[in-house]
């Protein structure tokens, strides 16, 4: 009874995105009268619309908690004997169960705008609904036509499959609704820039409702990644944290449109100006987000992201796609001599730093974007072509590095006018940290490396220069933004930090041992002491315990390989070592060989963690700007949201 329940209330929101559609368009074809009773009429059914779905979803996880296994979705991913927290995280580890939270996440954040959104016009208001009910109308149809996650099951069977085992890690089974949320996001933004052009309101007012979804969408994509990384690198047991897998890179693209739509629609927030570049970055940044589920849930890729393996759903989302961004560059092209011409700045300005920052993460997303679809394209014509760090890393860094030097220059400098003699200083001292860093590579560390050396230099000037805006102010009246921006800045250097030493000086060690042998790996004696059995909830182990000292310290590892039944799978379960200003040690259990000795995996990695310490800064560092922007929503008047300009000197 719950399935069908859930359905109908499935249904029943999807009916309502339909009406919010048409009542928008009405509401938008007529002025006062029968319009203003449909204009009157779009709030109420986009909260309705978004608690129906959100109910829908509500039902989706209490058959997954009961393990009701006459709904096929659940025979399918989950087990009696699954943890509860893997039962709770199966509702949407899989593919019905992942588009039903998508559009549950959309609903609910379009009923946040109705319910809350004062500062844009009403005409504005209704076009932003009326085209987020079109995109949803999309995944409905889906959902309901190609992807029901109530379908039911007969004859039901006596036990379920089971969620993937790669899949049943604390972290991971909130990493894909992190992603989503950041998805959704730009879903809304791009909703926003929608209603903007239909309007011809594209300004300031239009900016500041629209930025915090972006601000939002952005620190969600960054935790997700970053949490993602993590556990590609601790749970799949191969030591490594970002490999330039295509579902890898299908977050990655959105992250960097989102990146640069964050600091465009800042500018025209703050200053008034790119009105075209904050358009058109919207519709960018929902296109990539578009991209990444068409190559995650279409079958086209086979990874443990990629549920859907049915053509008829891969066709089903590429016409979305087609059609969303078509009709969005269709709109776009329309309207863009509509979108009228932003505040003039100067050359040098922060204004100038920005669009050149823009220019290169939009290069940046152009490479990344090449990279992931040409082994698709050629597959396609019968040769089999593979695309990795070969590529990636290198091409990348053309862009890369400037972008980091403009990430550097352009928080020192003043809106819309300014000199670089003023900043000379400034400058001056970044530019000395990066030439203590280089000068300490090539005494103690000549062989590091080109791109780890240029990134360890780029990593220290960012650093110093992350701090300047801080410089010469009242610490206790600087605006959360500001601070969110240091943070986030800082964090990029931080990252950046880690991946370029852990890329020069990781040593790594794969020996056979025999219990009770040692083995040296970069100053550490690691002894294997022991191989025992374990069990855990619903799987088997063999763990060993390796003993590792360096320096009078003695710490223990223990590494395991489990096995799991429902579905059967060995996975590796790594064991780590942190020293926060050192490194980590990391041990990996391998097979057994016929003589007796186990396969060992050891590495030692000189700050890799830094990379997920700088993750969790940007992402910190958003907040802090999303919590002041908030606050001065809330001390603002909403009159003065109507104006064309702001004195607003931070930047998120």
């Amino acid at each position: 009874m719950i399935a069908e329940i859930g359905l109908a209330f499935l249904w029943l929101a999807g009916a309502l995105a339909i009406g919010q559609l048409f009542m928008g368009v009405l509401a938008l074809r007529n002025g006062d009268g029968q319009g203003a009773a449909y204009a009157s009429a779009i709030r109420p059914t986009a909260i309705l619309q978004g608690l129906l779905v959100s109910l829908s979803f509500i039902c989706l996880i209490w058959l997954f908690m009961v393990t009701d296994l006459s709904v096929k979705l659940v025979a399918t991913h989950s087990h009696s004997l699954k943890p509860m927290l893997y039962k709770f995280a199966g509702s949407w580890g899989n593919h019905e169960g992942s588009m039903l939270l998508w559009v549950s996440i959309m609903a609910a954040s379009g009923a946040l705008v109705a319910l809350l959104e004062k500062r844009i016009s009403e005409r504005m208001m209704i076009a932003t609904l009326a085209g987020q009910a079109f995109v949803s109308i999309g995944f409905y149809a889906f959902i309901l036509l190609s992807s029901n996650p109530f379908e039911r099951l007969s004859p039901v069977p006596l036990e379920g499959n089971g969620l993937n085992p790669l899949l049943q890690d604390p972290g991971l089974s909130f990493h894909p609704p992190t992603l989503y949320f950041g998805y959704v996001g730009l879903s809304i933004a791009f909703s926003f820039a929608v209603g903007a052009l239909i309007t011809r309101e594209v300004g300031p007012a239009f900016a500041r409702a629209m930025r915090p979804w972006v601000l939002g969408a952005w620190i969600f994509l960054t935790l997700g990644i970053t949490a993602g990384s993590y556990w590609a690198y601790y749970e799949l047991g191969w030591g490594g944290w970002w490999f330039w897998d295509p579902v890898e890179n299908a977050s990655l693209m959105p992250w960097l449109a989102a990146t640069a739509l964050l600091h465009s629609v800042t500018v025209l927030a703050s200053r008034g100006a790119l009105k075209a570049w904050t358009v058109m970055l919207a519709v960018v940044a929902f296109s990539m987000s578009m991209v990444g589920t068409f190559l995650v849930r279409s079958g086209i890729l086979t990874s443990v992201h990629a549920f859907a393996v049915d053509p008829e759903r891969g066709t089903f989302i590429l016409i979305l796609l087609a059609v969303y961004i078509g009709g969005a560059m269709a709109l776009f092209g329309l309207r863009a001599n509509t979108v009228t011409e932003g505040a003039k700045f100067q050359i040098v300005s922060r204004e100038t730093a920005l669009v050149a920052n823009n220019v290169l993460l939009m290069a940046l997303l152009a490479i990344v974007l090449m990279g992931t679809l040409y082994p698709l394209v050629t597959e396609a014509m019968g040769e089999q072509v593979s695309v990795g760090p070969p590529y990636f890393n290198p091409v990348s860094a053309i862009f890369f590095v400037p972008m980091l030097i403009v990430m550097a220059v352009g928080p020192m400098l003043r809106w819309r006018k300014d000199s670089l003699q003023r900043v000379t200083t400034a400058m001056a001292i970044s530019a000395m940290a990066a030439a203590l860093a280089l000068l300490a590579l090539v005494i103690f560390a000549p062989d590091a490396g080109l791109l780890p050396s240029i990134g360890l230099v780029l990593a220290a000037g960012l650093a110093i220069a992350s701090l300047y805006p801080l410089w010469k102010r009242n610490l206790r009246r600087t605006p959360l933004p500001t601070y969110g921006m240091v943070l986030a800045h800082l964090g990029v250097a931080v990252s950046l930090a880690g991946m370029a030493t852990e890329s020069a000086f990781t040593t790594e060690r794969l020996v056979a041992s025999q219990v009770g042998e040692s083995h040296e790996v970069a100053g550490w004696t690691v002894t294997l002491e022991g191989i025992e059995p374990v069990a855990g909830p619903n799987w088997t182990a063999l763990a060993a315990r390796i003993s590792a000292k360096s320096g009078g310290q003695v710490v223990m590892l223990e590494p395991q390989s489990r096995n799991f039944v429902k579905p059967f799978t060995n996975t590796s379960e790594a064991a780590l070592h942190t020293q926060w200003f050192g490194g980590q040690l990391y041990a990996v259990l391998g097979e057994q060989a016929a003589d007796g000795r186990w396969q060992l995996r050891l590495w030692w990695k000189p700050f890799v963690h830094f990379i997920w310490l700088g993750g969790l800064l940007i992402g910190f560092g958003g907040l802090l700007s999303l919590i002041g922007r908030l606050v001065q929503v809330r001390r603002r008047p909403v009159k003065a949201e109507a104006g064309q300009g702001s004195t607003d000197p931070a930047m998120a």
